[in-house]
């Protein structure tokens, strides 16, 4: 099992914990989206929402206020909705 997460180990990541909850969350729906819906070892892997807070981790998925305010960051879930 994986060390847990410490709320300070993303403080250096995103300006607020509230913004990191929001674009973890689109990341993991965006994961569970794509993924296989199996059974097995497969099914039993990690849950999206650890993938995603990993990826914020090794700096794979980051955010910018200029995305935001463009309206790029978030267009691709508003229009699969």
């Amino acid at each position: 099992m994986p060390a847990p997460y410490c709320v300070d180990d993303f403080k250096d990541k995103f300006d607020s914990l509230y913004r990191l909850v929001i674009v973890a969350g689109k990341r993991s729906v965006q994961i569970s989206r794509t993924e296989s819906h199996g059974f097995g070892a497969a099914a039993r892997g990690r849950k999206p929402t650890i993938t995603s807070l990993e990826e914020v981790m090794e700096n794979k998925l980051t955010w910018s206020a200029e995305e935001e305010a463009a309206g790029d960051f978030f267009a691709d879930d508003e229009e699969s909705e």
